[in-house]
C-alpha cells in the first residue's frame, strides 16, 4: 500500500490551487454529532446542513433590521447585523480556503456569531445586562446559544436547531477558552453536551473570530465616512490606513468620486488584513505542526491572528473609531435614547407580563419571568422594539 505524503506545512503550492484539506481541519465525517440523533443528509455535509438551518431561521432573518452601528432607519446603505454577518462569512471562507480547513464550518460559525445581539447594538446589550443584573446578566454570545438551542421553534421533535457539536463549540469559544465563572446558559448546556470550554476553539472558529475583527474594522470605517463622522484625509494619517489610501489615490483617475476613493481604500485595507492573518497563521501552523483539529484545540494560544505589528495598528484604529464614531455625539444621542427605551420596555413587561404575546412564556417566578422578558426583547428588531415601546409608553 502506498503511503500518503505528509501535509506540506510550508504552503509551497500556490494558494489558488490548494484544495487539499489540512490534517488540522475539522472533518464533517468525524463530527461529534448532534444532541438529538438524526439521520445524515444524503447530499450535504453536516456543516452545510448547519449553515442551511441557520440561514432559514427567523432569528437570522431578523438580523436585517438590527443595528450594527447606525439605527436601521437612518439610511439604507449602512451595515446591519445581517450584512455584517454576511461579510464576516465571506472573509471566513476566504481564509479557511487559503489555510486548507473546512470552509463550511468557518462560514457557519461566522453566520451564527451575532444571532444573540439585541436591538440597538451594544446599547441594547448594555440595557439588558443592567436590567438582568439580579438574574444572571445578559451576554450576546450566551444569548446566541439560547437562540440556537432553545428559542428557535422550527422542529416538532426538539427546541432549537439541533446543530452539530463543532458549530456550537465554535460559536461559544470563538473568542477563546472559557475559564473561571461561566455564564449560566453556557454552563447548563455544557453540562449536557460537553463543549470542552477550557480548550482553544477549532481553527475554523478562530478564523471566524478574526474575520469579525476585519469586517467591523473596515466596514465601520466605510459607514463612518459615509455618515460624515470621519474624514478620509484624517484617517490617512493612521498607519494602518495610510498605505491603502495612497495606493487608492495612485490607482484611481483624478475624476474618481469620494465614494469611489473610500471603496478603493477600504477594499485594500480588507486585503491587507486578510493577507497578514493568512501569513501569520501559516507561520504559526508551520511552527506548531498540529496533526489534528484536537491538536489545534490543545495549543496554549490561538494559532490564527494578526502579526504583532499589524495588531498594534488594528488596536490603534479601534481606539480612533471608538472616539470618533461609537462615542461620537450623534451616535451616543441615538444609542442613549434607545437604551432608555429598552429599559422601560423591560420594566413594563415585568410589571405586566400579560402584555407579552400569548404564545410567549409568562412564568410566575420572578427570575424565570425576567429571562423570558429578556429573550423576547433580545429577539426584537430595532423597528419592532420602537413600535413596542410606543405601544406601552
Amino acid at each position: 500500500m502506498t503511503q500518503q505524503p505528509p501535509f506540506d506545512f510550508t504552503f509551497a503550492a500556490p494558494l489558488h490551487i490548494q484544495r487539499m484539506q489540512a490534517p488540522y481541519a475539522v472533518d464533517p465525517l468525524a463530527s461529534r454529532g448532534r444532541k438529538m440523533l438524526e439521520a445524515p443528509c444524503p447530499h450535504r455535509t453536516e456543516f452545510q446542513r448547519d449553515r442551511d438551518r441557520l440561514i432559514h431561521s427567523s432569528s437570522f432573518r431578523r438580523l436585517k433590521h438590527k443595528t450594527q452601528v447606525f439605527i436601521a432607519n437612518e439610511g439604507d446603505h449602512y451595515r446591519t447585523r445581517l450584512t455584517h454577518s454576511l461579510e464576516v462569512a465571506q472573509i471566513s471562507r476566504t481564509l479557511a480556503r487559503s489555510l486548507g480547513v473546512n470552509e463550511d464550518l468557518a462560514e457557519t460559525i461566522a453566520l451564527a456569531h451575532d444571532l444573540g445581539h439585541p436591538p440597538f447594538g451594544h446599547a441594547g446589550e448594555r440595557a439588558l445586562n443592567e436590567m438582568m443584573a439580579r438574574f444572571g446578566g445578559f451576554d450576546h454570545n450566551a444569548q446566541a446559544l439560547r437562540v440556537l438551542t432553545q428559542l428557535e421553534h422550527r422542529y416538532a421533535a426538539y427546541d432549537g436547531l439541533n446543530l452539530t457539536w463543532e458549530t456550537l463549540e465554535g460559536l461559544v469559544k470563538h473568542n477563546g477558552p472559557m475559564l473561571g465563572d461561566i455564564e449560566p446558559t453556557i454552563a447548563t448546556f455544557n453540562a449536557e453536551f460537553n463543549l470542552k470550554l477550557h480548550t482553544q476553539a477549532s481553527l475554523e472558529a478562530q478564523i471566524a473570530a478574526v474575520a469579525d475583527d476585519i469586517a467591523y474594522c473596515t466596514h465601520d470605517v466605510d459607514d463612518g465616512l459615509r455618515a460624515g463622522l470621519l474624514s478620509l484625509e484624517e484617517l490617512a494619517h493612521m498607519p494602518l490606513v495610510q498605505n491603502c489610501w495612497q495606493q487608492a489615490r495612485a490607482a484611481t483617475p483624478t475624476t474618481a468620486t469620494k465614494a469611489q476613493l473610500i471603496y478603493e481604500t477600504t477594499r485594500r485595507l480588507i486585503s491587507l488584513l486578510i493577507d497578514d492573518v493568512r501569513t501569520t497563521t501559516q507561520a504559526n501552523l508551520a511552527a506548531t505542526r498540529p496533526l489534528s483539529a484536537d491538536a489545534v484545540r490543545a495549543q496554549p494560544t490561538a494559532l490564527c491572528g494578526f502579526s504583532p505589528s499589524i495588531l498594534v495598528q488594528v488596536q490603534a484604529l479601534k481606539r480612533y473609531m471608538f472616539a470618533h464614531v461609537y462615542a461620537s455625539a450623534p451616535v451616543l444621542a441615538v444609542m442613549d435614547a434607545s437604551e432608555l427605551k429598552l429599559k422601560r420596555l423591560f420594566a413594563h413587561y415585568m410589571q405586566h407580563p400579560q402584555d407579552l404575546p400569548p404564545e410567549w412564556p409568562q412564568p410566575t417566578v420572578e427570575t424565570a419571568l425576567a429571562r423570558s422578558v429578556c429573550d423576547y426583547i433580545a429577539g426584537m428588531t430595532d423597528l419592532y422594539a420602537m413600535k413596542a415601546y410606543d405601544g406601552v409608553a
